[in-house]
């Protein structure tokens, strides 16, 4: 049934891109209105697949790389609805829709099959571990795009066109924030997913460190994003500089997992890894 709410979800997600792209062109208010309404509901049907996976295998579903995907694409929509609530930032749908479009589709090419869980890896530290880890990684995905709007919306400004998504984007001041409030709920995440992680690997496998593609490379990123938090905090690094700074953190985070995860041959999630050992 779990797969059923899947492709429900992806054709929902799929509409809501488009709408909100028609939105982009036209700012009509009865439109985003509609790419709203798809986009939430895109939301409702995922969180019914997540639940009824987890009623299916009998765990939470955070155990394969298509799991993962698909709990990080219904983070990432819920941020959203989050954020629209509070600061009725409903142009970030467009941007958001795609997002958890692309990753719903990735989750869609990898194996789907429910296998059950190695006896090694049966710990509370692990779904504790990947949630975190996740939360860290929409939080970053979050300042990347208010990055991208933040260079949309300086483009305007130095080209003094006051037209097109000037009208629909914050303020500069207003996206420099956001992209700095999402890095400071980011980075405490994200260590506590490296404090988690260590702990469930000694946990299961006896040790805290197994210098691992993964831990090596989780151990790089946190130092990039420690740079850009420290950056901001003690050297004033705002604006421009502080927006290419998180996009290309970002798309470094997603090429380099993309590399770990498939080519390197840990793409078939943590059980297979966990039977290796």
């Amino acid at each position: 049934m779990s797969h059923i709410f899947f492709h429900i979800t992806a054709g929902l997600y799929l509409v809501a891109t488009v709408v909100f792209t028609v939105y982009l062109f036209t700012h009509r208010a009865a439109i985003v209105k509609t790419a709203r309404a798809v986009l939430l509901a895109g939301l409702a049907t995922h969180v019914a697949t997540i639940l009824l996976r987890w009623h299916e295998g009998g765990r939470f579903p955070t155990t394969t790389l298509h799991e993962v995907l698909t709990l990080s694409a219904c983070i990432i929509v819920a941020a959203y609805g989050v954020f629209l609530y509070k600061y009725k930032l409903e142009v970030l749908g467009a941007f958001v829709a795609p997002f958890a479009l692309v990753m719903t589709i990735a989750a869609s090419l990898l194996p789907s099959e429910i296998v059950p869980l190695a006896p090694v890896l049966e710990s509370y530290w692990l779904p504790i571990h990947v949630i975190l880890a996740i939360l860290g990684n929409v939080f970053f995905a979050l300042t990347c795009v208010f990055g991208i709007m933040y260079l949309i919306q300086e483009r305007y400004l130095k080209a003094r066109k006051l037209k097109g998504l000037f009208f629909l984007l914050p303020s500069l001041d207003m996206l420099d924030d956001l992209s700095y409030r999402c890095l400071t709920y980011g980075f405490p995440l994200l260590t506590l997913a490296m404090i988690t992680g260590a702990i469930w690997s000694e946990y299961s496998f006896g040790s805290y460190w197994m210098w691992k593609h993964r831990q090596v490379w989780s151990l790089i990123m946190w130092g990039l994003y420690a740079g850009l938090l420290h950056g901001r905090i003690t050297s004033g690094w705002r604006g421009r500089k502080s927006a290419k700074y998180s996009i290309w953190a970002f798309v470094l985070l997603v090429v380099t997992s993309t590399i770990i995860y498939v080519l390197v041959g840990e793409g078939h999630g943590l059980i297979i890894e966990g039977q290796r050992h």
